[in-house]
């Protein structure tokens, strides 16, 4: 089975024309959900090694992280830089505690 669903125009570069392509394909016997890097170009038109493939007993999982991304997570931040993550803080046990110095 092969469908395509979609692409997106990733850019050009040196003449090489890069395009996203979304679609269900069955390999070795099993269907999936592929996301690859389709190249037009003068030597080689086709895909590219760059791209995955969602099992279709998987699909389910990553449709829902998918949607739970909002328009709002995919704002840029105001300082343009992904936020500093807060170091965390270290803990003993209970058995390891600090004692005084005297």
């Amino acid at each position: 089975m092969e469908k395509d669903i979609g692409k997106i125009n990733k850019g050009e570069y040196q003449g090489t024309v890069t395009d996203i392509v979304i679609g269900v394909r069955e390999y070795n016997g099993r269907v999936g959900v592929d996301i690859r890097e389709f190249v037009s170009g003068e030597r080689y038109t086709g895909p590219t090694k760059k791209g995955l493939r969602i099992p279709s007993e998987n699909f389910q999982d990553f449709k829902k992280m998918i949607n739970s991304i909002t328009e709002e997570d995919l704002k840029p931040s105001e300082s343009g830089e992904a936020p500093a993550k807060k170091p965390k803080e270290k803990t003993k046990p209970k058995d390891q505690e600090e004692l005084p110095d005297y």
